[in-house]
């Protein structure tokens, strides 16, 4: 995604915050393409402990990053989201939205990204609806220092809107395929991850 303005990010202290926003990034970044060995190394070296339910979804990405190479991460990511024909499992809203891609739900996010100040980069081949999108979108509310569009409220309603009503089905198609290995890890992560999300706006 691109700005119509620069993207200025919180500073270290903000540390509840500043987690958010980097695990929306790490999530996009796994899901838009496959991880390279450095990074898969850099998850493997991270520290894992905590008796939460995303504390333990982290410690098992941790652990499966250990044990991926590159390689093999990146046949299992073509075989899962690109294949021949129709991917066996999709990244895309619009399908678990409408049964379709490019349908209503991916013109309602457009004209809200747009509402935003949010377009995609033109070098990018996904629609706006691929989970790495919406992701990266909300690292962006969460992170900018935009008053007006970065905020609780703001970041709410997108998630509430884009996100929420079709994201833990994705979670759900991926862990459970039976040749999803990394990426069902990864798609733990995210499940849990969204969970508390959803539970923290629904107290705000």
């Amino acid at each position: 995604m691109t700005t119509t303005q620069p993207l200025k990010f919180e500073a270290p202290d903000h540390g509840e915050e500043t987690a958010r926003a980097d695990l929306y990034g790490l999530l996009a970044t796994l899901f838009y393409a496959p991880p390279p060995q450095a990074l898969l190394d850099t998850i493997a070296s991270a520290e894992a402990q905590g008796d939460s339910a995303l504390e333990q979804a982290w410690a098992e990405l941790v652990a499966a990053c250990k044990t991926s190479r590159a390689d093999a991460v990146r046949e299992e990511y073509e075989m899962l989201f690109i294949g021949v024909g129709k991917p066996d499992v999709m990244l895309y809203g619009s399908f678990y939205l409408s049964g379709f891609l490019m349908e209503k739900p991916l013109a309602a996010l457009r004209t809200d990204l747009a509402n935003l100040g949010l377009r995609r980069d033109d070098k990018v081949n996904e629609s706006e609806d691929h989970i790495a999108a919406l992701c990266e979108v909300m690292r962006y509310l969460i992170a900018s220092d935009d008053a007006i569009h970065a905020n609780l409220a703001t970041q709410r309603q997108f998630f509430a809107a884009h996100m929420q009503p079709w994201v833990l089905d994705m979670c759900s198609a991926i862990s459970g395929h039976p040749q999803a290995r990394f990426h069902a890890a990864v798609a733990n992560l995210a499940k849990s991850f969204f969970e508390v999300e959803m539970q923290a706006f629904d107290m705000a």
